[in-house]
This record gives C-alpha cells, sequence and structure tokens, in this order.
C-alpha cells in the first residue's frame, strides 16, 4: 500500500479515537503512535498534516459537509463516514498538491475498507458535489 494511504487510515484512526474518547488532538496523535510505532516518518508527518489540518478547519469543513449532505446531520452519520467526509473536504479544498480525483478516489477507498456497505455511494456523492460546485471552478485547465 502507498505511503499516503496508509497514512490516511492512520488519521482515520486517529480521528475516530479522538471523536469516541474526547481526548484532544495532541494526546490521540501520540496515544496512536505509542501503538504503532512501525510507520516512517513521512507516514507520520503526512497523518499529522491531515488530522491537524482537519482540526484547524473543522468548522468550516463541518459546516461544507452540512450544506451538501442533504437530509443529513453531522452528528447522526457514522462517526467513520463522517471522518472520511471531512477528510476527503480537507484534501479538496486545503491540501496541496493532492488532485481531486485522487482525494475522492483516497476517501471512497477509505470507506469501502472501514465503512458500511452503501457509506462508499454517500461520501463519492458528496465530495464529487463539492467538487463540480467548488473546486473544479477553481482547478486551473491546460
Amino acid at each position: 500500500m502507498r505511503k499516503r494511504s496508509v497514512a490516511r487510515e492512520c488519521a482515520l484512526k486517529i480521528l475516530y479515537q479522538i471523536e469516541m474518547t474526547r481526548r484532544p488532538v495532541e494526546e490521540s496523535v501520540a496515544a496512536f503512535w505509542e501503538q504503532e510505532p512501525e510507520h516512517e516518518e513521512d507516514v507520520r508527518d503526512f497523518t499529522f498534516k491531515l488530522v491537524d489540518g482537519i482540526y484547524q478547519h473543522l468548522k468550516e469543513i463541518d459546516d461544507k459537509i452540512t450544506g451538501y449532505a442533504t437530509n443529513w446531520q453531522l452528528n447522526r452519520m457514522a462517526v467513520i463516514d463522517r471522518n472520511v467526509l471531512r477528510m476527503g473536504l480537507y484534501e479538496l479544498k486545503h491540501a496541496v498538491g493532492i488532485p481531486p480525483k485522487v482525494a475522492i478516489n483516497e476517501a471512497v477507498e477509505l470507506v469501502k475498507k472501514f465503512g458500511d456497505t452503501e457509506s462508499s455511494k454517500f461520501i463519492n456523492g458528496i465530495l464529487d458535489k463539492i467538487h463540480k460546485q467548488e473546486v473544479a471552478d477553481k482547478t486551473p485547465h491546460p
């Protein structure tokens, strides 16, 4: 598995842990690396960029998800779905050097692995809609 894909899995596990334990981000990240010390530094760095970036933009990200997930309240979504959406949206809107299609595909693959059977359609639909309405217009075309 590619390093960034591994980092996304680690980030999802940390995001899940933060929600379940209500511990601060830094404490959750440190606890995760204590349990999984075998990861390389570049995996750790990208994982932290994702988790930290999501929490720096959490209100904006959650508001955006709420706006696009019609008939779904954020707090009623499955924890995995909610956090995969957060990560995908963070990558679409804030991460540098990640093509939108890669961000969406990685989110879909992640939720296929950890979410429910219908989750991938839900995640793909919301991220694709955000991409088409907000990101695609700002992406430079050759």
